[in-house]
C-alpha cells in the first residue's frame, strides 16, 4: 500500500467487506500498529511525532461510539478539551448549527435517533478543529435527506481547507463528491487516479441493436466487431472506447445492413464508477 494524499482534496476509498479500509484507515489514526511501513501526517510521523498527528486527525468510525447518557453538548466539548484547546462556544455553535442539532445540543445521546447520532460523531470528530478528516462510511444506514446534509458539509469543510477521507459503499457517493477514487481489495491499491481520467480510462461504452428479426449466430461478416449476441437472438451489443475518435459504430451499422439485418432500434449506455469498481475487484479477485 502506498498512497499520497493532497492538502485540501476529497479522496473516496472503495472496496468490498474485508478489503483493508478501515484498517488502512485505523493504522494512520493510530488505532491499530503496523507491522511494517510508516505514515507521515502533515510531514509528521504518526509513531514518533504520535500527539502532534493525532491533533492534526478527525476520525468519524463506522460504530455508534457515543456515551448514552451523555449530553450533545458536553460530548463536543469533552473531546475539545482532550487535544487541549480552550473553549469556543462560538465555533461548537456553528458546528452544531451546520449539522442541525444546535436543538439538540442539551439532549442526551441515547434519546437521539441513528442518523441524529451520526451527526453527533461528525460534531465530535471536528471539535477540536482538526485539518484531516476520516470518515469511515459515515451515511451508512442513515437516510437519503442526511447523507445530502452530509455531503453538502464535507463540500463545505473541504472549501475550508479540510482534507477528507472516505470510505463508502455507496458508488454515487463517491461519484458524487470526490475528487480522487482508490480502489482496495484484500489489502492491494489496485487503482487511485482522479474521477475523470478514471472514467476517462476505463470507461467504456455499449451500444445495444436491437433486430427485427432474431439470429441464430452472429454474421461473420461481423466479427472484427467482437459483438454480443443475446440469448434469443434478437439483440447485438458492441462495446467500445467512446474516446477513440474511430469508434467504428458507422461501419458497423454499415456492416449489419449489408449483411441482411434489419434494425428495429438503436440504444446506447456509457459505464459508471460502478461498473469500473466491479470489473476491477472481479480482475483481481
Amino acid at each position: 500500500m502506498s498512497l499520497d494524499v493532497s492538502r485540501g482534496e476529497i479522496l473516496a476509498l472503495l472496496g468490498p467487506n474485508g478489503a483493508g479500509k478501515t484498517t488502512l484507515i485505523s493504522i494512520i489514526c493510530g488505532i491499530v500498529n503496523a507491522s511494517t511501513g510508516s505514515v507521515k501526517v502533515d510531514s509528521y510521523d504518526i509513531v514518533t511525532d504520535f500527539r502532534k498527528t493525532r491533533a492534526l486527525i478527525g476520525l468519524v468510525p463506522q460504530e455508534l461510539t457515543l456515551g448514552a447518557f451523555d449530553h450533545v453538548i458536553n460530548t463536543l466539548r469533552f473531546s475539545r478539551g482532550l487535544f487541549g484547546k480552550k473553549p469556543n462556544s462560538d465555533y461548537l455553535e456553528n458546528l452544531l448549527k451546520s449539522l442541525s442539532l444546535w436543538d439538540k445540543r442539551h439532549s442526551e445521546v441515547m434519546t437521539l435517533s441513528g442518523g441524529m447520532k451520526r451527526r453527533v460523531l461528525i460534531a465530535k470528530a471536528l471539535a477540536h478543529e482538526p485539518t484531516i478528516l476520516f470518515l469511515d462510511e459515515p451515511t451508512a444506514g442513515v437516510d437519503v435527506e442526511l447523507r445530502k446534509d452530509m455531503w453538502a458539509l464535507v463540500r463545505k469543510l473541504r472549501e475550508s481547507g479540510v482534507t477528507i477521507i472516505l470510505t463508502t459503499h455507496y458508488i454515487d457517493e463517491a461519484e458524487e463528491i470526490a475528487d480522487r477514487v482508490g480502489v482496495i481489495n484484500k489489502g492491494e491499491l489496485l487503482l487511485v487516479d482522479d474521477k475523470k481520467n478514471i472514467m476517462h480510462m476505463l470507461g467504456k461504452k455499449q451500444m445495444m441493436i436491437e433486430l427485427n428479426k432474431s439470429v441464430i449466430s452472429v454474421p461473420d461478416v461481423l466479427h472484427e466487431w467482437e459483438l454480443e449476441l443475446s440469448v434469443d437472438g434478437g439483440q447485438l451489443t458492441y462495446t467500445y472506447d467512446p474516446n477513440n475518435p474511430r469508434t467504428g459504430v458507422s461501419g458497423l451499422l454499415d456492416a449489419i445492413r449489408d449483411a441482411g439485418l434489419s434494425i428495429k432500434d438503436v440504444n446506447t449506455s456509457q459505464s459508471s464508477l460502478e461498473d469500473i469498481f466491479v470489473s476491477l475487484v472481479k480482475e483481481k479477485s
